[in-house]
């Protein structure tokens, strides 16, 4: 992944609730631009999401603080950041805690156990989290191009009638 940097985008919110949706929007906004697919939009949404949520509840306690969110745009992936300045965790504690989740597990145990970590890193590529002066949780989403090829439908080929 030594590829260069297309552009970079930088977004500052409020660590609160009602500032979440900013972060979605914009990383919505900026992955339709590069040409992701609904379902992988929506994913990256709910991840992000998840994201400025543990920053929220967990960096700030209910106290005064911000979340940069960073988008860094390649010609075949979105890399987004989201950082915080608050308190940090111990990410070895959490994955020990959260084990595997089954379906036999009930929604309040997988809530407790770390679910926002477990579905950023099922809805993204890769998901790499620092814990240096804050929390910084770096997702990756390749764009799957070929996965429209390999049905046959090809930027080039498709056609409309206008």
């Amino acid at each position: 992944m030594s590829e260069k940097q297309i552009d970079f985008i930088r977004l500052n919110i409020p660590a609160k609730p009602e500032y979440v949706g900013i972060a979605r929007l914009a990383v919505s906004g900026v992955a339709n631009r590069m040409g992701f697919s609904y379902d992988e939009i929506e994913d990256m949404k709910l991840a992000v999401a998840e994201a400025c949520t543990n920053a929220v509840d967990h960096a700030y306690c209910g106290g005064d603080g911000e979340i940069e969110v960073a988008c860094k745009i390649f010609s075949d992936r979105i890399q987004v950041d989201v950082m915080d300045r608050g308190n940090s965790f111990d990410i070895s504690e959490i994955d020990e805690r959260t084990g595997p989740i089954t379906h036999q597990s009930s929604l309040n145990a997988v809530r407790e156990r770390g679910l926002g970590l477990y579905l950023m890193k099922t809805l993204m590529d890769d998901v790499d989290i620092q814990l240096d002066q804050g929390v910084v949780v770096t997702m990756t989403k390749f764009i799957r191009k070929d996965v429209v090829e390999s049905y046959g439908i090809s930027p080039s080929s498709h056609q409309t009638n206008r």
